[in-house]
């Protein structure tokens, strides 16, 4: 159970409930917010983690993904992206930092490291409060995301092995070592230690595999039409790497498609079906 678990809103949605929570966390050491689609019978969970500037309530009110999860049984767990609201000195200087841009692993650079342990907070406290609260476990647990979010979701998925059954990923920050987002988020919450960067960088990771480390394919969508493409995604990095440790990938690329809310609605039943594939088998 999560401390001072607090119901902030509740919706009905495809027979299921939408809702909304506020809680203590002791890894945060803040109140941190998530949301929670529990579909009429829930038979496996899949987290999603959002991008820059989003929040727990993103992906549920834009992505339209509750109705096949309902029919699936899937529930969807959206955490926040980073704490809130604590006033540290800098925290809300930039977009792509900060507030809103918690990149899912534990800072170890004042004033960043007391607060921003994302990595810890859901490995830790939210995903096993949640599956207890479900009845669930890692092997009916998937992990998929968007952009900074889909940069969480290879990383923690490789560097948590067993934790997550699934993955997949729309957009994703491949490569941080490589582009300005990952530089300047690695710089400020991990200081100058390469090696640290190194273990948060998805391409990285997969080198460093000595078998694949997922039965099934991971699934990447990849809008050709996206402007952070060429600067700051880079999946061709992802791609060699999957090549060389040997993990089957699926990635695809889609002509006329961005960075936005309407490439996800438009291939979220098919990270749903991937998922589901492989959790209700």
């Amino acid at each position: 159970m999560l401390d001072g678990l607090e119901l902030l809103s509740e919706h009905g949605c495809f027979g299921g409930r939408q809702r909304f929570y506020r809680h203590a966390s002791a890894q945060i050491c803040s109140p941190m917010r998530f949301g929670l689609f529990v579909p009429p019978q829930p038979r496996a969970l899949l987290v999603y983690l959002a991008g820059l500037t989003c929040n727990e309530e993103t992906f549920a009110i834009k992505a339209g993904a509750q109705r096949l999860a309902a029919e699936l049984g899937l529930a969807l767990l959206t955490p926040d992206t980073s704490p809130r609201g604590l006033g540290v000195a800098g925290e809300a200087d930039s977009w792509d930092f900060g507030v809103g841009a918690g990149f899912y692993l534990d800072a170890s650079e004042q004033p960043w490291a007391s607060h921003w342990r994302m990595e810890s907070y859901l490995l830790h406290e939210l995903l096993p409060g949640v599956q207890q609260e479900l009845g669930l476990t890692a092997q009916s647990t998937g992990l998929f995301g968007h952009s900074m979010g889909g940069h969480g979701a290879l990383t923690l998925a490789l560097r948590h092995p067993g934790a997550f059954r699934s993955v997949s990923a729309f957009a994703p920050v491949c490569a941080p070592l490589q582009c300005p987002w990952g530089q300047k988020a690695f710089a400020g919450y991990l200081g100058a230690n390469h090696a640290a960067h190194a273990a948060h960088d998805a391409s990285a990771l997969m080198l460093t595999q000595t078998r694949p480390p997922f039965e099934a394919a991971i699934l990447i969508d990849q809008g050709l039409d996206d402007p952070f493409l060429a600067t700051q995604l880079l999946p061709e990095a992802f791609e060699a790497a999957c090549l060389v440790a040997g993990q089957n990938l699926t990635l695809r690329r889609h002509a006329g498609f961005d960075h936005g809310y309407y490439f996800i609605t438009s291939f979220v039943n098919d990270h749903l079906r991937h998922h589901a594939a492989q959790l209700l088998a």
